[in-house]
């Protein structure tokens, strides 16, 4: 019995010369070429066949159940390298582990290759919402309770990254070299653009249930104005707006909290609090300018922080405008600043009320994911390109969020 063919032949729809109506027609069987792909277990060497038609080009059917021939690795191998990657000091210790642990060999190149293709990938995935989150606003239910709540909190985080002057010092150095091999070699890639500055400012947004045992985490590059949209994104995702109790907690930056209570109405939040360290950090600022490190000083802060806490804003500011004439000079001037800190916070100053709610009033968790979002970026020495830094930290931040076995099995990761 003839062995039916595993693909049948590709057909192209080309116009008739005599009726100059459209037909369907068979591609032309080009034969067979080679191919290989690294695998987990060793490169496997494939031959596949091809279909040509005039003015349509060439194509290959097999090469659809394949990784794409670019990469030239499956998706075992990619997934390998994507894991080793996360806990690494470099793409080179990365590939070193890789082929110690897996005999897995490649280079330190190809794995970063591999590893920033495989972040673009994810992050294309969560913009177009095929990533489904590991959890839901229904899972956030209180401990001992029947309510459901979730904080959403947003911050800044500053990644190492490389200069254009850094760029281009590197870029002589390498030519510099191959002129002193002495031998003709291949053209260099076209350079790209580094950084003005050394370092630039990423964006994380973390949602979280009041144990934290529901975690999402998400890590950009976006400016300071497009991190709203991200925020509604990732927050329609979750179904914040199905939350019984949704509170937002952040530091005292202002781009942070104006942003938070303009997506207050879309986000539906209840409140968004000042997270109480950051607080506290300007008052005993403001003790140790006026006070120094004495005693009272430091009964003065303490006093000052019950009051927030238990009082509210209405107290505290009372107490503050009492003390301030009691002060001149560049003492005054201290405590002029921390007055105007809290002045420009004061919506989001009302710790008794969280308090009784039973509802967080420190921004840990989300300093802590910045943290952990930047871990694999911040190695010594470590300098980036922004695109390749956020593609690697999506690949972190995918495992702490809980979706790194989603991920794998989606078609786009094949």
């Amino acid at each position: 019995m003839r062995r039916k063919p595993l693909f049948p032949p590709p057909q192209t729809v080309q116009t008739d010369p005599v009726t100059q109506q459209p037909a369907t027609k068979r591609k032309r069987n080009k034969g067979k070429q080679r191919t290989s792909r690294l695998t987990i277990n060793g490169r496997v060497h494939l031959r596949r066949r091809w279909w040509h038609a005039p003015g349509d080009g060439s194509e290959c059917p097999a090469d659809q159940l394949l990784s794409p021939p670019t990469e030239g690795v499956s998706r075992g191998v990619r997934e390998l390298a994507c894991r080793e990657n996360k806990d690494a000091s470099s793409f080179e210790a990365a590939a070193d582990n890789l082929g110690r642990t897996a005999q897995v060999k490649m280079s330190g190149e190809q794995l970063r290759q591999i590893v920033e293709a495989e972040g673009q990938r994810l992050i294309a995935a969560q913009h177009a919402g095929a990533l489904p989150p590991a959890f839901r606003a229904e899972d956030c239910q209180v401990p001992g309770e029947t309510t459901t709540r979730m904080y959403a909190g947003v911050d800044g985080v500053m990644v190492p990254t490389i200069t254009d002057a850094e760029k281009q010092k590197r870029r002589k150095k390498v030519l510099e070299k191959r002129r002193k091999r002495g031998r003709k070699c291949k053209p260099l890639p076209p350079r790209k653009k580094g950084t003005n500055n050394a370092w630039k400012e990423f964006k994380t947004v973390t949602f979280y249930n009041q144990d934290q045992s529901c975690r999402h985490l998400r890590l950009s590059r976006c400016r300071r104005p497009q991190t709203g949209a991200l925020v509604r994104r990732e927050a329609q995702q979750l179904g914040l707006s199905r939350a019984d109790e949704k509170v937002g907690i952040v530091d005292g930056a202002s781009w942070i909290s104006q942003m938070l209570e303009g997506q207050q109405h879309a986000l539906q939040l209840d409140a968004v609090g000042l997270d109480f360290y950051h607080l506290s950090e300007n008052v005993h600022k403001t003790r140790r300018a006026v006070f120094g490190e004495d005693d009272a000083g430091k009964k003065w802060a303490d006093t000052l922080m019950h009051t927030f806490k238990h009082e509210g804003y209405e107290a505290a500011w009372e107490s503050l405008c009492q003390w301030r004439p009691t002060l001149r000079g560049r003492k005054r001037q201290a405590a002029d600043r921390l007055i105007n800190y809290v002045v420009e916070r004061r919506e989001m100053i009302n710790y008794p009320e969280f308090v009784k709610k039973h509802w967080d009033i420190g921004s840990g968790p989300t300093e802590s994911r910045c943290k952990i979002a930047t871990r694999r970026l911040k190695h010594r020495s470590a300098r980036w390109n922004p695109t390749t830094a956020e593609a690697t930290a999506a690949l972190t931040t995918l495992d702490h969020s809980g979706q790194w076995q989603q991920y794998w099995k989606l078609p786009t990761a094949a």
